[in-house]
């Protein structure tokens, strides 16, 4: 009967007091954001109180907080009051799919329709890279189910991979990019090998760590990465060897196809560089999720020690995880170092790993749309409130909770099945038999 517990006359006393406690915390948490503020006053700062405000916003706390549970209490009743039946899969997927395909035609038209605007151009070429890592992070965290707050390490990786190979030796971006590749998944076999007995808590706070060192090699190994100054003058990737730039000695983009030179051009050719390697991403981890391997993965972030006990090598298995995931971050960090042209340690912060196990998270573990509208979220929310100045963060924390309240499984916590009955028969009736169904979809992922 915990659905009744607010019900009656106790019901509202205890709506208040819950609400009272809410309304506390906020006045606690808004005092040195709202109630507290400085100002300039002759070259000095001042404390200035704005008690009122802080007053009206402990009081819209505690309104929104009564209502939410009024509301969450009768949903719960009426819930309690309805048959359990069984979970309608097909319409939300084929919703799902209308909107992946909505989605991509939008990508693939964006910055044709809006040429002119370069702002928004270089906003959704931000959200590719996120969605990129997102969906690298979510082959550790959404489909192996290893919790890896160090991500961000391999970013910085493929970032200084290319600008090191490039300068260094003189390498294109294409030849760089699967080296800095290669160098990634190389340091995430690395950091998964010695993890293997850990989970839980103990995995994040390992590869927190890891992340953490890697950001202080960086930063103090100045002969290489050139420490907290960072690296200059990165080469802008070409197209076909036509680089991006005004007439010259040189054959260019807009000389050989007899166009007028605009900045315009190196920001599309950027946008369609990086949707092309996130649309590879994307068919790869799903490729790979119907593989042996993909399904393994699913099945140790479920239950490992049933899988030991079905044969699989988890170790094998874990490290592929690693190894993959990493990978595709190490492609993310090669676009961006050869976006921006200068890279940093600064880049590559804790908080960087925090979004985009974020997104992973705010999409739905395993989702691959999921982190599509996550990043948009992450991304455009923080855009939208550059407004509101001192109120941006607040309001950005906000819209978080209120999506997690509202979708505690995560944008699309509702995906397609990697294999469905209708499939293992077919595979059954043409290999002739469950068992060597069974062998192909597990014993052979382990070894």
């Amino acid at each position: 009967m915990s659905t009744l517990r607010f019900s009656g006359s106790r019901g509202i006393r205890a709506r208040l007091g819950d609400s009272f406690r809410v309304a506390l915390v906020g006045m606690v948490l808004g005092i040195p954001l709202i109630g507290i503020t400085t100002t300039d006053a002759g070259g000095k700062l001042h404390l200035q109180t704005r008690w009122e405000a802080l007053a009206v916003a402990v009081g819209i706390v505690f309104a929104c907080r009564f209502l939410q549970t009024l509301v969450v209490d009768r949903f719960q009743l009426r819930k309690a009051g309805k048959a359990p039946s069984l979970p309608k899969l097909r319409e939300p997927l084929t919703i799902t799919k209308a909107v992946g395909w909505a989605a991509l035609g939008i990508a693939l038209v964006l910055p044709v329709v809006f040429s002119g605007n370069r702002y928004l151009v270089d906003i959704a070429t931000t959200v590719m890279i996120y969605v990129m890592l997102g969906w690298g992070l979510n082959v550790v965290v959404g489909l192996a189910g290893l919790l890896d707050l160090g991500y961000v390490a391999f970013y910085a990786i493929g970032a200084y991979s290319y600008a090191l190979l490039s300068i260094g030796f003189g390498l294109s971006f294409w030849a760089c990019l699967p080296l800095a590749g290669l160098f990634a998944a190389i340091f995430g076999i690395l950091l998964g090998y010695p993890t293997l007995r850990l989970r839980g808590d103990y995995l994040a706070i390992v590869t927190l760590g890891f992340g953490e060192i890697i950001r202080l090699v960086l930063l103090n190994w100045t002969d290489l990465t050139g420490g907290p100054n960072g690296i200059s003058s990165i080469p802008r990737p070409t197209f076909f060897g036509l680089p991006f730039s005004k007439s010259g000695d040189a054959t260019t983009f807009a000389s050989f196809f007899g166009l007028e030179y605009s900045n315009d051009h190196r920001v599309i050719f950027l946008y369609y560089l990086i949707f092309a390697l996130a649309l590879l991403t994307n068919v790869l981890v799903l490729r790979l999720r119907r593989l042996p391997v993909g399904r393994a993965w699913e099945a140790m972030r479920e239950d490992e020690i049933a899988c030991k006990a079905l044969g699989i090598n988890v170790t094998n298995v874990k490290l592929s995880a690693f190894a993959l995931g990493a990978m595709l971050g190490g492609f993310a960090g090669v676009f961006f170092s050869a976006r921006q042209g200068f890279i940093s340690p600064e880049s590559f912060t804790f908080g960087e790993s925090a979004t985009v196990l974020a997104i992973v998270v705010l999409g739905g573990m395993g989702s691959q749309l999921g982190v599509v509208l996550a990043a948009l979220v992450l991304v455009l929310l923080p855009e939208l409130g550059r407004d509101f100045a001192e109120y941006r963060m607040l309001l950005f924390g906000a819209a978080m909770v209120l999506i997690m309240i509202w979708r505690p499984g995560g944008l699309m916590s509702v995906r397609e099945p990697t294999l469905t009955l209708k499939e293992f028969l077919r595979k059954r009736k043409s290999s002739g038999g469950a068992a060597s169904v069974a062998r192909t979809s597990f014993v052979e992922s382990g070894r």
